[in-house]
């Protein structure tokens, strides 16, 4: 192997560790998160079961759509949440930490209610 192609190689393999770790840290902890909890009201726009976790798109009462990621695929199932129990256009309540940066748009669901039925991703965290 010439220098280039090792130089090559090195820096596409530190591009895939790169990718790999913004990946993880976008989707798993709660790092990103603040730590109060508070409530989103809305619509639901979209479900998606697709790991690495279960999100939902909800359109909140001012038009603001949110990013919503649920619990990891066994805790999502757990809860009885499954890709039937909603659809778009329901009315969902979200019980959650949102991101620390508030200009974001998005939150860590602990609990879904949807028509009256809670559904608890990590019940070990609700505190209202």
């Amino acid at each position: 192997m010439n220098l280039i192609t090792s130089r090559r190689a090195g820096a596409a393999l530190l591009a895939a560790c790169l990718a790999a770790a913004g990946a993880a840290q976008a989707h798993h902890g709660w790092s990103w998160a603040d730590g109060e909890q508070t409530t989103l009201e809305g619509t639901v726009e979209q479900v998606s079961m697709a790991p690495p976790h279960p999100s939902l798109r909800v359109k909140a009462d001012d038009g603001v759509v949110w990013q919503v990621d649920l619990g990891n695929p066994g805790q999502t199932e757990r809860s009885g949440f499954t890709a039937k129990t909603t659809k778009p256009g329901d009315p969902i309540t979200v019980l959650g930490n949102r991101n620390k940066d508030s200009s974001k748009p998005h939150i860590k669901a602990v609990r879904i209610t949807i028509d009256g039925k809670h559904y608890d991703m990590y019940p070990e965290r609700i505190k209202h």
